[in-house]
């Protein structure tokens, strides 16, 4: 006990440096940060290489022009998803965990977050498990140790809170910007904007759906966008929350594959690996410049290390809140975990990956702001478990696994969404649903 208690000080002496982050409770209007800060946390989170792989992804599937437009609506569809539950955050102070136990109860909440907060612990070591693939192969240097060293550095960032992830963010977001602008000058020097624009897909011919198209877009961020409130809490009002957010969607995530695309369209490179070498990162080392290579290993780790601090930091927040814990103390334990999961490759995954964010995430999403905007809005924790927001889960979900196998045209992440929300709604209005207590 003795022990414990000791660790327990240890850690109230951490947060009264670092800062509390009010894991249990909504933050207070005192400890509400500026609208810069709240939006240097947002607009490093997306600004990164992968979004820039997943735009090359995109225009190799899709062709340049229909490419644009999955990612334009794309993005205007989380803009207005991650703003409206953002709003709800910053709003009542409350992360996703505490809104989850309103919305699923204060038992049945464990399910959506658990399962969230797991979600952007893989993604955490799909992230680190790209920066050590990436740096590995460039460099010619250990991979599991490049992992290693790139975990280690994350979880220390996630550590400082969400000071942290505003820091890495003012770092993050000007070196991606300066790089990214290079990369796209440099490649559009070899062709014409009429013949990216014209540009077909991997090897003339285009194989991905709009809907598909729109589901990647989409699931990208679907995970760490639904836990918004995470990260809106922190703002002083709503207009500070919808800057915050913009910056995010469409902005920065646009910008970020947009310059992967571009550069895709312009090099029109046959059978582009866009998580090999046939991205910016490697754009940069391919000129053998040693200046050039040095920014670029830089540039990498507070890129990757920015959008890794984000998933982590929600995944510990969410976790944290489970288990009755501090989000410090969650972050070096699910770190550590996450590093072990990355030195195993799961990066390799990443379309599966994203195809089952579509699956299981959206309609999380959309019951709560059905609930929150249309149903019961300002309702408390008042119960152990919500049957009509489960039963409206797995109505979401069944559609998204029905498109994903017999209707791949549409967006799996679209229709779990909708579908969800509005099953939601009906539950609500049932009579049964009523009776029940739901």
């Amino acid at each position: 006990m003795s022990k414990l208690h000791g660790e327990a000080e240890a850690l109230d002496e951490v947060d009264h440096v670092l800062g509390e982050e009010y894991e249990h409770m909504p933050v207070p209007m005192s400890a509400r940060r500026s609208t810069f800060s709240v939006t240097t946390v947002w607009i490093g989170f997306p600004m990164i290489i992968t979004g820039a792989m997943t735009g090359s992804l995109l225009v190799l599937g899709m062709g340049f022009t229909n490419a644009v437009w999955a990612m334009l609506l794309g993005n205007l569809i989380m803009f207005a998803y991650v703003g409206l539950l953002g709003v709800l955050g910053t709003r009542r102070g409350m992360n996703f965990a505490l809104l989850a136990s309103v919305v699923f109860g204060r038992k049945g909440y464990m399910l959506a977050s658990g399962l969230l907060s797991t979600l952007l612990l893989g993604w955490y070591a799909v992230q680190t498990g790209i920066t050590g693939s990436l740096i590995s192969s460039a460099y010619e240097l250990n991979y599991v140790a490049m992992t290693v060293i790139a975990g280690l550095l994350y979880i220390g960032i996630t550590f400082v809170g969400v000071h942290g992830l505003h820091l890495i963010g003012l770092v993050s977001v000007p070196l991606f910007v300066l790089l990214g602008g290079w990369v796209v000058a440099d490649s559009l020097s070899t062709t014409s904007w009429a013949e990216i624009a014209a540009y077909p897909g991997n090897n003339g011919a285009a194989t991905m759906s709009i809907g598909v198209g729109l589901t990647v877009v989409i699931a990208l961020f679907i995970d760490a966008g639904t836990v918004t409130a995470d990260f809106n809490r922190w703002a002083k009002d709503t207009k500070a929350s919808v800057i915050a957010t913009f910056s995010a969607f469409p902005f920065a995530n646009m910008c970020a594959m947009l310059v992967g695309g571009i550069m895709t369209a312009a090099l029109a490179v046959p059978d582009a690996n866009p998580f090999g070498t046939d991205n910016m990162f490697g754009y940069m080392n391919g000129k053998q410049l040693t200046f050039l290579s040095v920014l670029a290993f830089l540039f990498l780790y507070c890129n990757l290390g920015s959008v890794c601090a984000h998933c982590l930091y929600n995944a510990a927040t969410g976790w944290s809140r489970i288990l009755n814990s501090r989000m410090r103390l969650m972050a070096v334990v699910l770190g550590v975990i996450g590093i072990v999961i990355a030195a195993g490759n799961v990066w390799a995954f990443f379309i599966q990956w994203l195809s089952l964010l579509g699956i299981l995430v959206p309609p999380i999403g959309a019951i709560i702001l059905v609930d929150q905007y249309l149903q019961r809005r300002n309702a408390t924790i008042d119960r152990d478990w919500r049957p009509t927001a489960f039963a409206a889960w797995a109505a979401g979900s069944i559609v998204a696994v029905i498109v994903e196998f017999y209707a791949p045209q549409f967006s799996t992440a679209i229709s779990a969404g909708l579908a969800g929300g509005v099953a939601y709604l009906l539950f609500n209005r049932m009579p049964e649903a009523a009776r029940a207590g739901a």
